[in-house]
């Protein structure tokens, strides 16, 4: 249902000469003027945004709109587009790409305001902000942004809508919520039927004047945006302070019932406890008919929005007065708005617990029925990871409250306190953890820390027969007209081995080993000359009994040391990027036909929304350089992605392998945390 969407018809392209231009010539130089006006604030945002999930920080690459508004470089989107951004780069109407910071994010109304930050400081063509309450029904208005990554797109329609609400019979499930919020509370859109699609979020809807009147965000058929002068005046808070504050008064509103058609006011749902309005003796089912001197009437769903836009700009911690009615008299009271804050903190990942965690809200701590703000809240935890393989297992929900009996306050306390049990230890330490859930309280030993990649170590070498082989099925021997016809025929001879100078070919039929017939027949007996050829010592010839072109030959054979297998090689697990990668195997040089001394470190797992995966590293790929220096083997790369961790640049180039070409790719990882 969340939209971020908007179109792609360029009202400048694709019409061919002016007499065949269907569009009124007013109306076309209206719409020229606005463009010019616009498109070089218009821009593109490439969003690197995480969410939390499985006990992991999960990257995903996004692509939104957003309009300059300063000559310094500030733009406004939606919350949905760059609120949880790692790192954003834009896109100008010049093709430049600028990387961009999140400045402040608002999800009760999905605005963001990030800043360009170029290299050197320079000025911005910044659009300007129209007056979104002048706007009528019919008006034209243009939706501009980047549908589908398309930059610099334009699509024309009108107002349909001015105070367009959500439907109430759509239930809970049919409202736009944002990290907790319910952005129609505050929002009333802007109807229009210029076309949008995803990609359009963030991106200004703009009048014929070329001013921004609203930030496109929806799309329901109905394409709805942000009023201006609701996003100007978010936009002017998160620039000064980064945050919107807002009051509370703990009540739940409701419009008037139908069955009320003679009384005013606003019906209170219901009253939070220890809340401002609690404290003032306000109880469900009264009606509030005026607050700080301002007569309130609700009546419809599309007048909530101005009654909450009331109650949230509440000067804090200063006494306002409030009319109720109950039972039929009017009372008058006093409340003292307190500052709302926001519902839910932001994530983080714990990797050495395999759990992400946030912290609590004043808001979220009332809706757990908290008596407090102390705790760490579990929100996802890791499949196989320690707090998912601890007894019992700790799950979403659960509240974290004690390690080794000290108490956790909050998410950064819970890493220092980590931090100091696992320092110097080279595995996985145990610890006692205390957690809530629901009313139950648990305890739990979690071996804390991050497993590293062992060296397998070696299999004993045995004699080996360098070729690869299948069992005669009895469906093959038929088919040769030699239905008795047991042992092996030859899918592969590796070449400059023993077996090839030898002689043998792939196709041949091996049918006995040192005068001995092979008995294989079928799938199970897959081992048989394998396991034979293991009893010899390792350079002892042996002489095989072949069958090709149906004539019978003897071949003698230097048997050789077996090689290491794939899974003997060593390992590197690299947790910032999120990849492991091993050595290279001898069978992997046989199979890419790389000569046997091919360098390089092979990618043997790229974890699902990592960074490694948003580079596009696949499983497959030989690493052979890091940032130009070459790559050997998994310690070389594990050294130059210490040096990489320590360096923290913005940018890291790998060079891979990929079958015959070979590839840059670059990583744009966030070391912030």
């Amino acid at each position: 249902m969340v939209a971020g969407l908007a179109l792609f018809v360029s009202a400048a392209a694709g019409h061919g000469a002016k007499d065949k231009d269907p569009l009124p010539s007013a109306l076309r130089a209206q719409i020229d003027v606005a463009n010019e006006k616009v498109r070089r604030a218009l821009v593109r945002i490439r969003v690197v945004s995480t969410e939390f999930r499985d006990g992991r920080e999960v990257k995903m690459q996004e692509v939104g709109s957003g309009v300059i508004i300063t000559k310094d470089g500030y733009l406004v989107t939606n919350h949905h587009v760059a609120g949880h951004a790692a790192r954003m780069f834009c896109t100008l109407w010049n093709r430049e790409e600028i990387e961009a910071e999140l400045i402040g994010t608002d999800p009760l109304t999905d605005i963001s305001v990030i800043k360009l930050k170029p290299e050197k400081p320079r000025e911005f063509t910044p659009a300007s902000f129209g007056d979104s309450s002048a706007l009528r029904v019919g008006d034209s208005v243009l939706a501009m942004g980047s549908p589908m990554a398309l930059s610099q797109s334009v699509t024309l329609g009108i107002i349909s809508n001015t105070e367009m609400v959500l439907p109430r019979f759509w239930g809970s499930a049919g409202r736009f919520q944002l990290d907790g919020e319910d952005v129609g509370a505050l929002v009333r859109w802007i109807g229009h039927d210029a076309a949008i699609y995803g990609g359009n979020s963030g991106g200004p809807l703009v009048n014929l004047r070329g001013e921004i009147v609203g930030i496109n965000e929806i799309s329901y058929g109905l394409s709805g945006a942000i009023p201006a002068n609701l996003v100007k005046s978010v936009a002017q808070q998160l620039m000064a302070s980064g945050k919107v504050e807002r009051s509370w008064l703990g009540i739940d509103p409701q419009a008037l019932l139908k069955e009320w058609p003679g009384e005013k006011g606003l019906l209170i749902a219901g009253v939070w406890e220890d809340s401002p309005a609690a404290k003032a003796g306000l109880k469900a089912g009264d009606l509030l008919l005026s607050l700080a001197g301002k007569p309130i009437n609700v009546r419809f769903d599309e007048q909530m929005p101005d009654f909450m836009a009331l109650t949230t700009s509440l000067p804090l911690d200063r006494p306002v007065s409030a009319v109720v009615k109950r039972e039929g008299k009017e009372i008058r009271v006093s409340m003292t708005p307190i500052e709302r804050g926001e519902i839910y903190p932001k994530q983080r990942e714990l990797k050495s617990w395999g759990l992400t965690a946030r912290n609590f809200s004043f808001l979220l701590a009332e809706e757990m029925k908290r008596t407090n703000r102390l705790g760490v809240l579990v929100t996802s935890v890791r499949p196989g990871g320690p707090a998912g393989e601890a007894k019992p297992s700790l799950e979403r929900g659960d509240v974290l409250v004690q390690i080794n009996g000290a108490p956790v306050k909050s998410v950064e306390d819970l890493v220092q306190q980590t931090r100091a049990l696992s320092e110097g230890q080279t595995e996985p330490v145990p610890v006692m953890a205390t957690f809530e859930r629901r009313a139950a309280r648990y305890l739990a030993v979690v071996r804390v820390g991050i497993e590293e990649e062992k060296d397998p170590g070696l299999e004993v070498t045995k004699a080996w027969l360098p070729v690869e082989m299948r069992v005669i099925s009895r469906e093959i021997a038929r088919q040769l007209g030699r239905p008795d016809l047991k042992g092996f025929y030859l899918t592969r001879v590796y070449p400059d081995s023993t077996a090839e100078k030898a002689g043998l070919k792939a196709g041949d039929f091996i049918l006995a080993l040192d005068g001995e017939k092979l008995t294989a027949s079928g799938p199970e007996h897959q081992d048989e000359l394998e396991t034979l050829i293991r009893q010899y010592d390792v350079g002892k010839t042996v002489e095989l009994l072949v069958l090709r072109d149906k004539k019978e030959m003897k071949v003698s054979v230097a048997l050789v040391r077996s090689p290491r297998l794939r899974r003997e090689m060593k390992k590197y697990r690299n947790d910032d990027f999120e990849f492991t990668a091993r050595n290279v195997s001898f069978f992997d040089s046989a199979e890419e036909q790389w000569d046997e001394n091919q360098q390089g470190a092979l990618i043997e797992e790229v974890k699902p929304g990592s960074w490694a995966e948003l580079a596009n590293l696949y499983a497959g790929d030989l690493v052979v350089e890091v940032n130009g220096q070459p790559v050997g083997n998994v310690d070389s790369l594990r050294l130059a992605m210490e040096k990489v961790a320590a360096a923290r640049k913005p940018a890291v180039v790998m060079k891979v392998m990929r079958g015959i070409h070979s590839a840059y790719l670059e990583f744009e990882p966030d070391w912030k945390h």
